[in-house]
């Protein structure tokens, strides 16, 4: 059998040298740099010949310059002849473009999977994908793991009173995501209806739903500009919750996001380490890190061997 070979891009160091501490090795040597004029230089350190090659890239900082990367990457592994080149990518770029919403709107989720597939990619593994449906953009397999394990425990190690909580959707999109935690917790939901005037910015909010005296804990896949959360926990407040958490798989936090968090009335926001969280958190106290590693890790191990991933939907890896 093949070893296996991970590879890190600039996105996210420190999770492929969790992942690979889980896996008992050490990163492979790349050289990652930029030429004069810009352009990504790609040298890859040893041989990758009739390997197994994990490369991990995060779809999060200087995206387009991660995805050229990532892109280089796989195509340099594939042409040095790899046995098999998977993008392990656990935020993916570009996921909220996954639709024609509007005239001449670009399906640009749709563009990086093209790009992917062409550069050599023979696998992806990400994490909470905007729409699962982003699945269907590829014609390679795709496994979309879930943080939904590492959420439950969270909520129950963290949180006193869990058995007397609303789980709280901030959007109708997500109340899929937010009824299969409150089923698994055995506690009930609520939802938050939005309209939209512009993109990240919200108009109106209905909430659906009783949380008068109870824990209310918003759950999402992302948190971003954090104008709807903030919002969202305002409504709740309003509507009688006694506290409110947040949490989201991907903490990307752009633009006044820390400063709305600080002045919210949200207790604390937790989000996956699918995107580095430390001078974020340095600057907002009131973000937690739930670190996914072992998934992401047992996963790779799991591929690795042949062996199904579909415990990992359901369970975290000891």
């Amino acid at each position: 059998m093949p070893n296996i070979k991970i590879f890190a891009g600039n996105s996210h160091p420190e999770l492929a040298q969790r992942i690979a501490q889980r896996l008992g090795t050490e990163p492979s040597k790349v050289v990652l740099k930029k030429f004069a004029n810009q352009e990504t230089c790609v040298e890859i350190g040893e041989s990758v010949r009739g390997e197994d090659v994990y490369i991990l890239q995060s779809g999060c900082g200087e995206v387009n310059d991660h995805l050229m990367e990532l892109l280089i990457m796989i195509h340099a592994c594939k042409i040095a002849s790899a046995e098999r080149v998977t993008a392990v990518i656990p935020c993916y770029p570009y996921a909220r473009q996954d639709k024609k919403d509007k005239s001449r709107a670009p399906i640009s989720a749709k563009l990086v999977a093209n790009m992917l597939s062409v550069a050599g990619a023979d696998h992806i593994i990400t994490m909470d994908l905007h729409a699962s449906q982003i699945q269907g953009f590829f014609d390679i397999p795709v496994d979309n793991l879930y943080a939904e394990p590492a959420v439950l425990k969270w909520i129950k190690e963290n949180i006193q009173n869990w058995r007397d909580c609303t789980i709280v959707s901030p959007d109708a999109g997500g109340a899929k995501r937010v009824v299969s935690i409150a089923d698994r917790l055995n506690v009930n939901f609520a939802l938050i209806h939005k309209e939209r005037a512009v993109a990240n910015e919200v108009e109106r909010m209905t909430l659906v739903g009783d949380v008068t005296d109870r824990t209310a804990i918003i759950v999402d896949d992302m948190a971003d500009t954090c104008g709807t959360v903030v919002k969202a926990a305002e409504k709740l407040k309003e509507a009688g919750a006694k506290c409110v958490y947040a949490v989201m798989t991907h903490g990307v936090f752009s633009g006044p996001a820390l400063n709305r968090l600080m002045e919210s009335c949200i207790e604390a926001i937790v989000v996956s380490n699918t995107i580095p969280q430390h001078e974020k958190i340095a600057r907002c106290p009131k973000i937690q890190v739930i670190d996914i590693s072992s998934i992401l890790g047992e996963a790779i191990r799991r591929t690795h061997n042949g062996e199904s991933i579909s415990y990992l939907l359901k369970n975290i890896p000891l």
